[in-house]
């Protein structure tokens, strides 16, 4: 990771390596945290824009509800914050990390009068799952470890302690020599990847898993979207790994990933064994709003100059 100028951290402008906390941080030991992945680009007109922000805002301000996390900022205070360290590091496209975590106070499970505090941090990255991903695929896995039940977590909540869950599943597929990990439900019905939604698939016609076990993404939103503005047939519906495997095509979906095809599953070749038509359509639509291509979906882009 590349070091920018400056981290916003609970509104005010830091140096990168001035940013710190506290050792005994609750969040640090319990896993007390929200965050948000966001991503702004470099549109082809040579302006850039910062890709469904409001819903990115209101999504952690959300997530810090459902975990009893008074956050001390609005979905417009954080927006606003996220403009600003994009304008003050001079970025142009980024990968933006907003995280809220209860912090230095009293230690044990109950975060009590612990404040939550916010940051802000913007850097540079490419393709999450590496640049040929975009049109080769990758390959991946059903892992052992099952995406928790919704009742031992909150699966809305885009929390830093639902992500051991994908930790685990990520190193298992990692060390086995996959790129990423599909994980099952607890009724054994595909739920999602380890930082991403999935897509299947079959006689032209897409799917994705309904919210039951689910983050429900933005970019999957987006997708699904674009998707039916295109014409084609998306499904909400669950579907086991063996359906899975005869699919036409699949792809993730992922702030990091954006649309990334899935060329094998469990040692299975997924259609012809590359991105498909169906997924090279969606990319390559996707990719013309996020650029500012298409002025239909102006309204997912939050524009800034520098």
């Amino acid at each position: 990771m590349q070091p920018t100028k400056f981290i916003w951290f609970d509104g005010k402008l830091v140096p990168w390596n001035e940013a710190q906390v506290h050792v005994l941080t609750h969040s640090l030991h319990y896993g007390s945290a929200v965050f948000e992945g966001i991503r702004a680009y470099q549109c082809s007109d040579g302006s850039s824009a910062v890709f469904r922000l409001e819903d990115h805002a209101k999504r952690l301000i959300n997530s810090g509800k459902i975990l009893r996390m008074q956050i001390p900022y609005t979905a417009d205070e954080i927006a606003k914050g996220v403009l600003d360290l994009l304008k003050a590091n001079g970025m142009r496209d980024a990968y933006i990390r907003p995280l809220s975590f209860v912090g230095y106070g009293e230690m044990g499970v109950y975060p009590g009068n612990n404040p939550v505090q916010t940051i802000i941090a913007a850097w540079s990255w490419g393709a999450y799952l590496g640049a040929e991903a975009l049109e080769k695929g990758i390959r991946v896995c059903t892992s052992s470890f099952a995406r928790s039940h919704v009742n031992t977590s909150m699966s809305k909540a885009k929390a830093a302690g639902n992500y051991i869950n994908s930790i685990l599943a990520k190193i298992e597929a990692k060390e086995n020599g996959f790129d990423e990990a599909v994980m099952l439900d607890t009724n054994g019905f595909v739920s999602e990847a380890t930082g991403e939604n999935i897509f299947i698939v079959r006689d032209g016609k897409i799917k994705t898993t309904p919210w039951t076990s689910i983050l429900g993404g933005i970019t999957r939103d987006s997708v699904m979207q674009l998707a039916r503005d295109l014409g084609y047939t998306v499904e909400e519906q669950q579907f086991t790994r063996d359906e899975f495997y005869i699919a036409d095509e699949a792809f993730f979906s992922g702030t990091a990933a954006e649309l990334t095809p899935i060329r094998q599953l469990d040692n299975r070749t997924i259609g012809e064994g590359h991105a498909g038509p169906v997924t090279k359509h969606l990319q390559q639509e996707f990719f013309k709003i996020v650029k500012g291509e298409n002025k239909k979906y102006a309204s997912w882009l939050a524009p800034y100059s520098l």
